[in-house]
């Protein structure tokens, strides 16, 4: 096809832009529980405000391309039509202070097989994605697949993240500076895009968690640090350098305790796993989180309370972000929320003592996904990001 042919403006332009509409339909699907379910052609043509012919038209193209796999419904708009899974495969990776996650999943962005590992804190770039790289090829060995089979892959890192580089990140110092887009890319071998866990996790807690059906909301990730994804009127919102969503930094106290950043009394000297395991290290010494959640729920009163001060200055902090941005609700995901409502009722006793009247009563829940959101929203970002073949 010549380019004059694709010019904007031109009936294959049109056409191949009303492709991309019905496949962005059917990437979302009608989300149910952690999947899309197929839509029929009346769905489509509704969600995409295109005439029932065209729509019949386009989905007949790309069940041609095998790109698409029709069941006969009641009449022809009846018919359920949903991509193929032998159209391809995304996948995500998702690495943290201690971990890293391999996933890949359907061309929905549903994930249909994951692995998880630990991960030293001090590995170099270099070695985190020849072990990611690795372990995603196992992955898919075991499911008869192989990087080829691959259309494209979303990597989530604890760090704001400019233009594909990343900044400042006392989680990941391996990373800092390195533009992790090109260097995933090249060594994968195909298009790899980076984007902040935080972002992730509040994508697929909005998709397919407890936002869902919500048009805003705030996921707060509070593992070795503190960050925030933002969802605002169904979108990611990125800030104009990529930093938005920093609210661990958020100064509380500035003659507060000092905090990896450099500053004092940000909210994560307060609230993170590392200042409530400090804070409880004389009592339980070598203590994790989990071993505090446990000796909480056994009666242990100063483990109580240290989840309670941890809850309270949490609070402190959402009250600024809800008085900012009014989201419908926030929620709360990452180690931390293994606490459950140790850490939740004190938050929103926090929140409101310091939000105003009118957000004061914004809810604030445990994330569904819990440590996998992250990595589920990086697979949901990958499959939103590739570019089917339709010329």
């Amino acid at each position: 096809m010549s380019p004059r042919d694709r010019a904007p403006g031109s009936p294959a332009s049109l056409r191949t832009a009303n492709l991309h509409r019905v496949l962005a339909v059917l990437r979302r699907g009608a989300p149910h529980g952690e999947a899309a379910t197929p839509v029929t052609q009346a769905t489509l043509a509704r969600l995409t405000g295109l005439a029932p012919a065209t729509v019949s038209s386009i989905v007949r193209d790309l069940a041609a391309r095998e790109l698409v796999e029709t069941e006969p419904g009641s009449g022809r708009r009846g018919t359920t039509v949903q991509l193929a899974r032998g159209a391809g495969v995304v996948a995500g990776i998702d690495f943290g202070h201690s971990h890293v996650a391999v996933a890949f999943g359907d061309l929905t962005g549903a994930v249909v097989s994951e692995h998880r590992v630990p991960l030293g804190s001090g590995h170099d770039w270099e070695d985190g994605v020849a072990l990611a790289r690795t372990l995603l090829e196992e992955l898919l060995t075991r499911h008869g697949l192989d990087l080829t089979r691959l259309r494209g892959i979303t990597m989530a890192l604890p760090a704001p993240v400019t233009d594909g580089v990343v900044r400042s990140s006392a989680i990941l110092p391996g990373w800092v500076g390195v533009r992790a887009t090109d260097v995933a890319s090249k060594h994968f071998g195909l298009p790899v895009h980076v984007e902040n866990d935080a972002n992730l996790g509040a994508l697929a807690e909005h998709r397919l968690g407890v936002a869902r059906g919500e048009t805003s909301s705030v996921f707060i990730k509070i593992s070795s640090g503190i960050g925030a994804g933002i969802v605002i009127e169904d979108s990611l919102h990125r800030g104009s350098t990529g930093a938005a969503g920093e609210i661990g930094h958020l100064t509380l106290d500035d003659q507060g305790p000092m905090c990896r950043c450099g500053s004092r009394g940000c909210l994560e000297a307060y609230a993170s796993v590392p200042a409530v395991v400090a804070m409880m290290a004389p009592q339980l010494p070598g203590a994790g989180i989990d071993d505090l959640v446990t000796a909480a729920g056994e009666g242990n009163v100063a483990a109580i309370r240290t989840f309670e001060d941890a809850g309270l200055h949490l609070g402190w902090g959402l009250a600024s972000i809800v008085n900012l941005l009014n989201p419908a609700l926030v929620v709360v995901g990452g180690d931390m929320a293994r606490a459950g409502e140790l850490l939740l009722e004190p938050a929103r006793i926090g929140l409101r003592r310091h939000a105003l009247d009118a957000v004061a009563a914004t809810p604030v829940l445990a994330s569904h996904l819990g440590e996998r959101a992250s990595l589920a929203g990086a697979v949901l970002q990958a499959a939103e990001r590739i570019e089917l073949a339709l010329d």
